[in-house]
Formats: C-alpha cells, sequence, structure tokens
C-alpha cells in the first residue's frame, strides 16, 4: 500500500501525457520553446521544441510564490535582509531592514518582478537562498517536472538554473489551483504597503500586458534576461476552458506577448469543452477481510477530467474502475488501492487513483470475518455482505 503522498505524485504524473490527435498548424512563432495545455486535465493543445532544456528567467517566481503561499501567513512581517536589499533590479527599492507582509512582498515579487523580494521571500521561508532552492527542487520534483533545477528564487542567470516550456506548464497547472496564487497573478494593479519603517506606499501594475487586453487573460507571469531571451507564463479562461501558453526564448520582450496569444486563440478554436467525472460522485466500497471492519469506503483522488478538441465527441469516453472487490485490513486513509480509466474510443486518456476514506487496522471483526467466509462466492453474497457492511 502507498501512503497517501504516493498517492499526489501519482495523479501529477500523468498530467501533460495525453496525446495531440492531428497535425499541428503551423502557427508562425517567434519563440524557440513553446507549449499550449488546457488547464485542468493539461493535455497538449500545441507544443515546439518543449522539452528543450533553457533558461526560464522569471518565470520561475511563479515557484517562489506558491511556496510562499505555502508557508508563510499572509500578515507575516518579512524584514528585508542586505543581501535581499542588495539584489539587482529591485523594482519596489526595498532598502535593508524594510518590513512588509507577506502579502504585499509576494504580490511585488509577482506583479513587478521583484528579484530581491523573491530574495526575502526565500530567507522567509526557509532561512536562506540554498535550502530554499533546494525547497523548489523538491516541489517541482513532486509535481512532475522531470528536466528542470532551480538555483535561486527569481531567475537570475546561473548555468545551473534551468527549465522545459513542458515542466514550466505543469508548475503553472499546480500553481493555479491556489485561489490566492491566482488572484496575485491576475491582479492588474496594486498598491504595497511598508510597516516598517512607515514611508510613502508604492504603486505597481503587472508586467504581463495580456491582463486587461486580451478576452480572458488570468494570468501569469513574464521572464527576461539576455540569455533566456522573452519568457512568458500566460493563461486565460473562456467558459468553461482554461489554457496554459508557455513561451520562451521569444526574439524580444514585446513578442511573448503576440506569440502566446497566437497560441491561446488557437486553443479556444481547437478545445470545446472539458468532460469531468467529478470525485465527489465516484465514492465506491470494497470488502476487508482480517480487519477490524468488514468494508470501507474509497474515493477517486481528484476529478477525472478530460478536454475535448473539436472533432471529438463525449458519447465516446467511457470510465473503468478498476477496484478489488475484497482487500486485507491494515491499511491508512489515502493508502491507494485502485485506480479510474477514462477512456476515448478504448484507449486510456485519464487516470485517477482511488484511495481509502480511512484507516482499517488488521485484525477481527464478525463483519470482516465473514467477508473471508464469503470470497469464495463473492458475486452471490455481495448483497448480503453490503448489507452486513
Amino acid at each position: 500500500m502507498y501512503r497517501i503522498f504516493t498517492a499526489i505524485i501519482f495523479s501529477l504524473l500523468l498530467i501533460l501525457t495525453a496525446p495531440t490527435n492531428a497535425a499541428q498548424k503551423n502557427l508562425n512563432l517567434t519563440a524557440d520553446s513553446v507549449i499550449l495545455v488546457e488547464a485542468t486535465t493539461g493535455r497538449v493543445v500545441y507544443e515546439k521544441n518543449a522539452d528543450e532544456v533553457r533558461p526560464p528567467a522569471s518565470m520561475t517566481k511563479m515557484m517562489t510564490c506558491i511556496l510562499g503561499l505555502e508557508n508563510l501567513f499572509p500578515e507575516e512581517k518579512i524584514k528585508i535582509s542586505q543581501n535581499a536589499a542588495n539584489t539587482e533590479d529591485s523594482f519596489l527599492y526595498l532598502q535593508e531592514n524594510e518590513a512588509l507582509t507577506a502579502h504585499d512582498l509576494l504580490r511585488g515579487v509577482m506583479l513587478v518582478s521583484d528579484n530581491g523580494g523573491a530574495v526575502a521571500v526565500a530567507e522567509a521561508v526557509s532561512g536562506n537562498v540554498a535550502t530554499f532552492a533546494k525547497l523548489m527542487n523538491k516541489k517541482a520534483k513532486e509535481i512532475g517536472c522531470k528536466h528542470t533545477n532551480f538555483e535561486n528564487p527569481n531567475g537570475l542567470p546561473n548555468d545551473s538554473h534551468f527549465s522545459t516550456a513542458r515542466d514550466m506548464a505543469k508548475i503553472a497547472m499546480y500553481c493555479l489551483q491556489n485561489f490566492d496564487f491566482r488572484d496575485i497573478v491576475g491582479t492588474q494593479r496594486e498598491t504595497i504597503h511598508f510597516i516598517e519603517p512607515v514611508k510613502s506606499d508604492v504603486k505597481i501594475e503587472n508586467t504581463n500586458k495580456l491582463l486587461g487586453t486580451y478576452k480572458g487573460a488570468t494570468g501569469l507571469k513574464t521572464g527576461w534576461t539576455i540569455a533566456a531571451g522573452g519568457c512568458l507564463a500566460a493563461s486565460a479562461k473562456r467558459g468553461d476552458v482554461e489554457l496554459i501558453a508557455i513561451v520562451m526564448h521569444a526574439p524580444d520582450a514585446e513578442t511573448r506577448f503576440s506569440d502566446a496569444a497566437t497560441l491561446l486563440d488557437y486553443g479556444f478554436e481547437k478545445v470545446t469543452s472539458v468532460y469531468g467525472v467529478d470525485k465527489k460522485q465516484a465514492d465506491k466500497k470494497i470488502f476487508v477481510r482480517h480487519g477490524k471492519k468488514g468494508s470501507v469506503e474509497v474515493e477517486m483522488k481528484d476529478d477525472l477530467n478530460y478536454a475535448l478538441f473539436k472533432d471529438e465527441y463525449k458519447q465516446n469516453l467511457t470510465v473503468d474502475y478498476d477496484l478489488p472487490k475484497v482487500i486485507d485490513g491494515g491499511f491508512k486513509a489515502g493508502d491507494v488501492v485502485g485506480k479510474a480509466d477514462l477512456k476515448y474510443n478504448g484507449k486510456v486518456v485519464a487516470t485517477v487513483p482511488f484511495v481509502a476514506k480511512e484507516d482499517v487496522e488488521e485484525g477481527f471483526s464478525f463483519s470482516s470475518a465473514i467477508v473471508g467466509l464469503s470470497e469464495p462466492f463473492m458475486s452471490v453474497a455481495e448483497d448480503f455482505l453490503l448489507f452486513l457492511a
């Protein structure tokens, strides 16, 4: 039996694996590496050199932000160190010993791409940049990134700091599951307040020019260095369809936006809907032998979703539940006990693990003893066992 952490990894490793279903249109993009995915399922809609290793520039800050949100309280006071204050390109003009809340600092990091602010977040979470980088890499592996290594929290040039368009899409998908992250990256303008010392507020504007200009734009993060070229993680939602476009190594800071808009336009033309099986509607019950209980309820770890293209139809989708009828006691809530496969024309296109909803200790109970005795006749005894359970 795997523990709940294994279930999470299993789910996330399946994203961005469903194949495209036709030859890709030539979109005449300027960037060297791009990928376009549906944001809920990770289904690839378009890709070009998506696995080429490149510097991600300030798209790195998506990871910094999500780790800040997961490890800091919004009103937590963050004091600016000398190291953070001396980091190049501090668009918040941060000075040593100034302080602001994690809420305001994370917004400054994401909206105006403040490099010193990213260092301050790293120090607040992990004590220093090197330790925070290890946390970033651990999280990247958990998400399913295969060709990513972070050395700093801001994306400043480092030969050992790299990623791919595909991995950046996985990180973006993970981040968008967080409501506070969505709120930050979807904000066009903000006022940053300093709490120590009290000084004038700083008004900032998001560097993502698609916000407010591209229909349905919801985020995400810009990036630019000479080595990385123009980079952009862009997301947009229209109706029930949300897309993520990753652009890496565009020739300049402007074409990254036009490339992303071209990708998103193509995606909204191609993706018609997202078919889903709500995990809340898929609870099952399986029997337990040699346990303190005779049955256990199990649930899908996540919703089972698939993005449909305009030449695909939901009538061709089927769901197969691969669950044992009987398992042995001695498992924990969150342990994987089976899986659900979503198939299109008989081919598996998405998989989600089933996990136990509660602990069941190994031992004896009347109901589990009956399960053990009835197992050879399960096909005829099932209704009776369910009544007992």
